[in-house]
């Protein structure tokens, strides 16, 4: 599983920005015209930050072609591809001129013995046509070489590709595939860039990409293809001469210009995707400006807790001051000195305890406890940490209590972890049920002590005096009449003096599965 992960970073990063210029026929057979466009592309990509690759195509004719239909001029695809047919040695040398210039090469395969030449001329990757995606013989082909592959899914059922990708991860190949439109040039409305999305969405660990086919002029597909997510990015390139005419769908080398600016300028808006971005200082400043500072309320004693009761909040807040953004459960503030009513809190004069590491971590073991008991838990449920003696000892003293229900009756789940105690204590206005769900626990009533397991029920009457503890950990099912705030009467009276010995927040459902948030 690891190595796959691997696999799947690799050819990520391979991928990654990835533009493709497609030759294809646009040499019009003449390899002086053709190694001209090659040069020309280079020239204008010398000053882009772009992986750049440069694509040929190639069949072999005599086998692709049947052979009563050779010489037929009145067949769009016989007539195009016979009388712009290059040589061996021709394409070898457009194959020299990209390697020379510096571009990754890559290369269409349509038949078997291309892909023995693609091979045999040493192309860094094999790119699959829209036409061939299914083409089983050609893939069977292709997916014995070593080779990087692109796959095209213009005109590709979902069943299909979904088998494409499927034989090419099940034979471990590294490979991308591209949103297509094989209308040649495809208008505005026949783009379907929302493909990109869909294909993101179903093949979250492949690389997709979009090949291009719009007329030359637009520069706004490509625009919203890097926005959507596509890594690579494809298009034919090739030169008019007043020998040689250019189709509707290839573009110049001025026009890759503008398209190559055009996609500098697009993911400059769209910045930083792999990462949070980095906060600029001035937008920081931007925003403290509209923080609320913390102020005294009234005059705060040496060593006193600030809590909502002593200060309040506005603006505007000065340099160092604590503002209402600092502010959290899991932060607790102290006084160091005194600080006047209507006084700035200034952080040199705080003392401050940040419990969020704690309670995560209790959060984390309390997780795994239910997880293991396999106790149902609502979605979204009260949850109180009860660290009675401070939330430093709450492994030896405290429990978790998860307020299902309150009114007329009332339900909760108490949660002790392993080795954990619940002080004495009694109750005034509420009895008490517990029910042992999982684990173990023993409970002092007025001086009996008694061991239970899962399934066992202890009634606790109004003023007996109660603790409990665990062993091994345990889950237990509260359930009593109204519970009321103020109604646990410890023995100890440190803990009755200690305001602070309840962390209250949510407890969502999901975290037993997934990282707490």
């Amino acid at each position: 599983m690891n190595g796959f992960r691997k696999q799947n970073n690799m050819q990520n990063k391979f991928f990654q920005n990835l533009f493709v210029f497609d030759l294809a026929n646009n040499h019009m057979g003449d390899l002086e015209h053709g190694l001209r466009i090659i040069r020309e592309i280079h020239e204008v990509c010398r000053p882009f930050d772009f992986k750049v690759a440069f694509k040929l195509q190639y069949r072999e004719l005599d086998t692709f072609i049947h052979p009563e239909f050779k010489n037929r001029k009145d067949i769009k695809y016989v007539k195009r591809f016979t009388e712009t047919k290059l040589s061996e040695q021709r394409l070898m040398k457009l194959k020299d001129e990209i390697d020379r210039l510096g571009f990754v090469s890559v290369c269409t395969a349509f038949d078997e013995p291309s892909v023995d030449l693609i091979n045999k001329h040493g192309f860094d990757i094999i790119k699959i046509a829209s036409c061939s995606l299914t083409d089983w013989p050609l893939l069977e082909k292709i997916v014995q070489t070593q080779k990087t592959l692109i796959a095209s899914t213009a005109g590709a059922s979902l069943n299909d590709i979904d088998k494409v990708v499927t034989f090419l991860e099940h034979r471990e190949k590294s490979f991308c595939i591209m949103h297509c439109v094989a209308e040649y040039p495809t208008n505005n409305g026949h783009l379907q860039l929302g493909q990109i999305d869909f294909l993101k969405h179903r093949y979250p660990t492949v690389p997709i990409g979009y090949s291009t086919h719009e007329i030359p002029d637009n520069v706004d597909a490509i625009k919203l293809a890097i926005a959507k997510g596509a890594v690579v990015f494809e298009r034919h390139v090739g030169i008019p001469t007043p020998r040689y005419s250019l189709n509707d769908y290839s573009s110049t080398p001025q026009q890759i210009q503008h398209w190559l600016n055009a996609a500098k300028e697009a993911q400059q808006i769209c910045g930083v995707t792999e990462k949070r971005m980095d906060v600029s200082p001035k937008e920081c400043l931007e925003l403290r400006a509209l923080q609320r500072g913390v102020f005294a309320k009234r005059t705060i004693a040496k060593g006193e807790k600030i809590t909502s009761s002593n200060i309040f909040l506005a603006i505007p807040n000065v340099d160092k001051q604590l503002i209402a953004n600092d502010l959290s459960k899991y932060s607790e503030y102290t006084a160091l000195s005194e600080i006047k009513e209507n006084r700035p809190l200034l952080l040199q004069d705080l003392d401050q305890r940040n419990l969020r590491d704690r309670v995560l971590q209790i959060i984390s073991h309390i997780s795994r406890l239910v997880s293991d008991s396999k106790v149902s838990l609502p979605e979204k449920v009260d949850f109180e940490l009860s660290h009675h003696y401070g939330i430093e000892r709450f492994d030896d003293w405290g429990a978790a209590i998860m307020s299902c229900i309150n009114r007329e009756y009332c339900k909760k789940l108490v949660i002790l972890l392993k080795g954990q105690k619940h002080p004495i204590h009694r109750h005034v206005k509420k009895e008490e049920t517990f029910q042992v769900l999982y684990g173990d626990v023993t409970v002092n009533l007025n001086g009996t002590v008694k061991d239970y397991k899962a399934g066992d029920i202890v009634v606790v009457e109004r003023g007996v005096n109660h603790s409990f503890s665990s062993r091994g950990g345990t889950i237990i099912e509260e359930i009593s009449t109204t519970h009321y705030v103020g109604d646990s009467y410890y023995e100890d009276n440190q803990i009755m003096t200690n305001t602070n010995r309840k962390t209250q927040m949510t407890f969502w459902s999901d975290w037993l599965y997934k990282p707490i948030s």
